[in-house]
C-alpha cells in the first residue's frame, strides 16, 4: 500500500450515497438465498461477480431487483447492514447515510416492521461497536405513481424520529422529478428532508426540477448539471451539495473512460461536490476505491481529496453540533499527517 493509499484509507470520510439492496456482497447474496430457499442464476460468488458488467442503469437495475429477493427476513435486514457498516468503518467511514426502499419488499410481503427494525438495529450497533454515526434514508421508486410514493411516506411514518430523509431514486428516463412534486411537498411537510437522483442519466433540465421544483436538500449524482451554465451558477451560489458517485457512473457507461468523469470540472466551478459508492460491491468499489480512482484518473492532489471528504461532512445530515465534532476528527487526522503531505494541507483546517 503506497502512502497516499495509506492516508485516503485513513481519512474520517463520510458515505452519503450508498444503497442498502445495492451492498450485498456476492457471497452473502449467495448464503441468504439459501437461508430463504431461493435459488439464484449464479452458483458461486465468482459467477455473480462476472454478472457485474452493465450496459446502462436499467440494466443494473434488472439485477439489483432481483438480488432484493434474497432480503425476506429481519434478519436478512439486519445482516446486509451490518455487513456494509463493518467494512465502511474498515474504510475510515465515521458518517454513513443509507437509503433503503421499502417498496421492493413490501410488495413481496415482507412486513415494513421486519424491515425497519432489522436496520435500525443493525445501525445501532455500528454506533455501539465502531462510534461511527449512521442514519437512515428512505428511498421510493421512479418508476412508480406518485400515490405509490405517498404511501411509502405514511407507512415509515411511526418510525419518523430515526429517519433523517426521504429520497427516491430509479431510472431517470421517461420520469422526470416534476412528476413527484407532491409527493416531496408533502415530505418537506412532514418534517423531512429531501434528496433525489437526478442528472445521472438524465438531463440538466431534471436537475433544475429538483432544485426549483422539489426543492431538495440534496442532489443525488447531479453530474448533468454542466449542460446548464446558469444552473451551474445556481448550484454552486446556493452551495447545494452534490452526491457524486464516480464508480458507479463508469461501470453504468455514464461515462466512458474514469478520465472523461466531470468530477473534476465539477470541482472547478466551485460545486458542493461529495464523493459516494452508491452500490459497492456491483461497482468494484466503496468510498476510498472512489477517491483513489479520482486522484490516479485526475492526479487529485491531497489537498483536494481532503476538500472533497470534507465537503462530505459539510452536507450530511446531522446537527450543527455533531458537524462540529465530525470535523474536528478531520481536522486532527489530517494535522496529523501534515508533514508527509505538505504543509498546504494544514490550510484546510477550519475552512
Amino acid at each position: 500500500m503506497t502512502d497516499i493509499e495509506a492516508f485516503v484509507r485513513g481519512l474520517p470520510k463520510t458515505d452519503l450515497h450508498m444503497h442498502i439492496e445495492g451492498s450485498i456482497e456476492p457471497q452473502l447474496m449467495l448464503d441468504l438465498a439459501a437461508r430463504n430457499g431461493l435459488k439464484l442464476r449464479w452458483d458461486t460468488a465468482e459467477a455473480l461477480r462476472g454478472a457485474y458488467q452493465f450496459q446502462n442503469l436499467q440494466s443494473f437495475l434488472d439485477l439489483y431487483f432481483e438480488g432484493c429477493k434474497v432480503l425476506v427476513t429481519e434478519r436478512d435486514f439486519h445482516d446486509v447492514t451490518r455487513a456494509y457498516l463493518r467494512r465502511a468503518h474498515e474504510d475510515g467511514v465515521i458518517r454513513a447515510e443509507l437509503f433503503i426502499g421499502p417498496q421492493s419488499f413490501t410488495e413481496r410481503g415482507t412486513p415494513i416492521e421486519a424491515l425497519m427494525s432489522g436496520v435500525l438495529g443493525a445501525m445501532q450497533e455500528a454506533r455501539r461497536e465502531h462510534g461511527m454515526s449512521v442514519g437512515l434514508m428512505i428511498s421510493v421508486h421512479r418508476h412508480r405513481t406518485e400515490p405509490e410514493a405517498v404511501a411509502v411516506l405514511d407507512q415509515v411514518m411511526p418510525w419518523k424520529d430515526d429517519i433523517i430523509a426521504i429520497g427516491m431514486g430509479g431510472a431517470e428516463i421517461g420520469t422526470p422529478p416534476s412528476k413527484f412534486a407532491r409527493f416531496f411537498r408533502a415530505a418537506r411537510d412532514r418534517g423531512f428532508r429531501t434528496t433525489v437522483h437526478a442528472g445521472e442519466e438524465g438531463p440538466a433540465a431534471y436537475v433544475r426540477e429538483a432544485l426549483e421544483l422539489l426543492h431538495v436538500d440534496r442532489i443525488d449524482h447531479g453530474n448533468a448539471c454542466l449542460g446548464d451554465p446558469d444552473l451551474v451558477r445556481e448550484l454552486a451560489a446556493r452551495r447545494a451539495p452534490l452526491t457524486v458517485c464516480p464508480l458507479s457512473n463508469l461501470r453504468l457507461r455514464v461515462v466512458p473512460r474514469m478520465q472523461d468523469h466531470p468530477l473534476k470540472v465539477l470541482m472547478a466551478h466551485g460545486l458542493h461536490v461529495t464523493v459516494n459508492s452508491d452500490d459497492p460491491p456491483y461497482f468494484d468499489g466503496y468510498v476510498t476505491e472512489n477517491l483513489l480512482a479520482c486522484r490516479d484518473a485526475f492526479g487529485l492532489s491531497p489537498e483536494e481529496i481532503v476538500r472533497l471528504v470534507r465537503n462530505g461532512l459539510e452536507a450530511a445530515f446531522v446537527t450543527e453540533e455533531e458537524r462540529r465534532a465530525l470535523l474536528a476528527r478531520l481536522d486532527a487526522y489530517v494535522a496529523a499527517h501534515a508533514d508527509a503531505f505538505g504543509a498546504a494541507s494544514v490550510g484546510l483546517l477550519a475552512t
